[in-house]
């Protein structure tokens, strides 16, 4: 069983690693970058436990901090502190919590939202894969409440210029529009692809 996890944790390791440095990880859409690397954390969560999909999720915190680095877009500045924040000549330290925090959150979870959702749908005799579904659509939210909602809170001014917005309520309308935008076609994405994926691999590591 040890050799099935560290085996199944270095795949979800290079899958991260390898979407993270190829242009399909990070999607520039204008403002923000839209992403599928949280799609196979959601995965690992469910079947190797949070311990790893938190390690996974650190590591999806770190690789964001490089691409944010090295390929910046708008909102960059709150993903490094080496992108000078908006209307500032210099970065923030803050930019490390808002990469690294929520994808550490990520990994913890879909383990826990799994087992809670399975047994209520278990009790209903309901099927896994709906399960499976709902957590990886409602997981994806939370994930994009979470970053959307601290750069919101850490970064208002900032981000508020760099959205053009001249209010509050403006920056709340922002955030939404990304979380019914990018925000709702990755969960739907990582939905599908958790209910196809995860079957298969928990009877590999049950068997």
């Amino acid at each position: 069983m040890k050799i099935k996890n560290f085996t199944l944790t270095a795949i979800f390791l290079s899958i991260i690693l390898l979407a993270a440095f190829t242009p399909f990880g990070f999607i520039h859409l204008g403002v923000v970058k839209a992403t599928i690397i949280h799609i196979p954390i959601i995965i690992a969560s469910i079947i190797l436990g949070p311990k790893i999909g938190a390690f996974l999720g650190l590591i999806f915190g770190l690789t964001s901090i490089v691409v944010n680095t090295i390929s910046p877009s708008l909102l960059s500045f709150a993903f490094s502190p080496a992108i000078p924040v908006l209307g500032t000549g210099h970065g923030s330290v803050w930019a490390i919590f808002v990469a690294i925090v929520p994808r550490i959150i990520l990994g913890f979870i879909p383990y826990y939202l799994f087992k809670t959702l399975y047994k209520s749908e278990t009790k209903k005799r309901l099927s896994q894969k709906p399960t499976l579904f709902l957590t990886g659509l409602l997981t994806t939210f939370i994930h994009t409440l979470l970053v959307m909602g601290s750069i919101a809170l850490i970064f208002h001014d900032a981000y508020a210029q760099a959205v053009n917005a001249d209010s509050a309520s403006a920056i709340f309308i922002a955030v939404l529009t990304v979380f019914f935008t990018n925000g709702l076609a990755e969960a739907i994405l990582a939905g599908i692809v958790t209910t196809a994926v995860v079957p298969p691999l928990l009877k590999v590591v049950n068997r």
